[in-house]
């Protein structure tokens, strides 16, 4: 049942990084498993009530100077649990500090204010470059030993924001050629992020509606997601959770449903993300459920950092758009690396294996039009270019997919490298695949194929091209 997978450098010589990954446990998993996610939390328990603080659960009033209010006394005293009475609590921006548990529990909801002012404008990283950005609706930045739980909803009402994105990118962006400045200029509120902190645990909460993504792990280590409902995600760009350029993260037992990428790698985009140069590593991802959006498991496409060590297992996609996922673009640069995922279910899923090095130009590649002559400057960064022009190119490599079943899919395989870049050393072991076409692999270079079988109403075999030593697919009718 289980594969160790070896990541080794592009001359095919081992590292040391690899080599650390390949000593395994009993259930064949890389022994740096078992050390990711948050290594501790707070244990005080005096409780330090937002009602207390002035906050008021009527759904109107605006409570967000009071629940920062509690945040920071519970600190001052060294640590300990912030709580609410039973109601709908209006806020903004507010900020977690060292040693506190924000705890919002079931019967307590907070709803995100509608008010622009209320989320300040903060030093960040937005789709893959260091901008300023408002802040998000929960913020954990730069601390240490903090936990947001309780069994509560936290709604981001995002409504408003997904307007705003799509007016500007539809009735002013567009029909000017700068759609892949609307994602940044949109300035959607996310409802949570972890910024540069260690040993964050959130759990057990119902998060809906997010302005933009809705969990955002960056420049972070040893974070554990645990048991989120993610819904009603409808807007544009509602991730679930992206990890961005972070380390020893554990994403479990949550249940995704949205409009975007559910689980998301990421680490940085084209120049920015190549000078910022920090992977996302040691991951393990398992026991979620993935609903609608874009990708049970997408890896980038913002690459520029690399994605290295990545377990994920016992995951099930339920109509996701997309199954396993890999992306990039011309001048991402970068590498995905060293990925085993395994023991997975998808129940239409609509593309189960996809593989791009050229995603969605229109937003990837950024192209300052002449009459504009005085952009802002996180356009003059997005239209830096990566010199040489190889360097912008992103290698997958040492990936490993196994024990994988698919029912109804419309197509099974949509793999397409580069002829200067091909998608190198894939090995899928122990899949079976049922769906309307068996799709097409193409510009790749040694996968490995033991047990892949692929029935479609014709039969047809999966289109192999312009690629070399790649194994065989058992073609069917089903």
């Amino acid at each position: 049942m289980s594969l160790i997978l070896f990541a080794a450098c592009c001359t095919g010589v081992v590292t040391a990084s690899a080599q650390a990954t390949m000593k395994t446990g009993k259930d064949g998993l890389p022994a740096w498993v078992k050390g990711v996610g948050a290594r501790r939390w707070p244990t005080k328990r005096k409780v330090f009530t937002a009602n207390d603080h002035g906050a008021i659960g009527d759904g109107a009033a605006n409570s967000t100077k009071a629940i920062q209010s509690a945040i920071d006394a519970c600190a001052k005293a060294g640590g300990g649990v912030v709580a609410f009475k039973p109601g709908n609590y209006v806020t903004g921006a507010i900020f977690l500090r060292s040693n506190v548990h924000l705890r919002v529990d079931g019967g307590v909801a907070l709803l995100g204010s509608q008010e622009d002012a209320d989320y300040p404008s903060l030093p960040t990283r937005v789709a893959g470059i260091e901008m300023k950005w408002p802040a998000a609706l929960i913020n954990v930045n730069e601390q240490q030993n903090v936990k947001i739980s309780g069994g509560g909803i936290i709604d981001g009402r995002g409504q408003k924001w997904w307007d705003k994105y799509w007016n500007l990118r539809r009735n002013d962006y567009e029909p000017r050629g700068i759609r892949w400045a609307a994602d940044y200029d949109a300035e959607r509120v996310r409802l949570m992020v972890i910024w540069k902190s260690q040993d964050v645990t959130i759990e057990n909460l119902s998060l809906k509606r997010s302005g933009f993504w809705t969990v955002q792990i960056v420049y972070s280590d040893h974070v554990t997601v645990d048991g989120l409902r993610i819904t009603d995600n409808t807007g544009p760009s509602t991730d679930g959770v992206d990890i961005d350029s972070s380390s020893h993260v554990l994403v479990q037992r949550c249940d995704i449903d949205n409009n975007d990428d559910d689980i998301c790698l990421k680490a940085g985009r084209d120049f920015d993300g190549l000078r910022v140069g920090r992977p996302t590593e040691y991951i393990v991802i398992r026991d979620n459920i993935t609903r609608r959006g874009g990708g049970i498991i997408s890896f980038g496409s913002e690459t520029s950092g690399g994605i290295r060590h990545v377990v994920a297992y016992r995951n099930r996609g339920i109509g996701t758009n997309e199954g396993i996922r890999f992306k990039s673009a011309k001048t991402r640069g970068g590498y995905v690396e060293d990925v085993l995922i395994r023991d997975t279910k998808m129940e239409n899923v609509a593309l189960p294996f996809t593989f791009t090095l050229n995603w969605n130009p229109s937003y990837s590649y950024a192209t300052i039009p002449a009459e504009i002559t005085n952009p802002p400057p996180h356009w003059l960064i997005l239209n830096t270019p990566v010199l040489p022009a190889e360097r912008g190119l992103c290698e997958f490599r040492n990936i490993t997919i196994e024990n994988v079943e698919i029912t109804g899919a419309r197509r099974v395989f949509s793999a397409s490298g580069l002829p200067e870049k091909p998608l190198v050393n894939v090995k899928f072991v122990n899949v079976t695949a049922e769906g309307l076409e068996a799709g097409f692999i193409e510009h790749a270079r040694d996968w490995t194929m033991r047990g892949v079988r692929v029935r479609t109403p014709k039969g047809e075999p999966v289109k192999i091209t312009n690629s070399a030593n790649v194994g065989n697919i058992e073609a069917g009718k089903n």
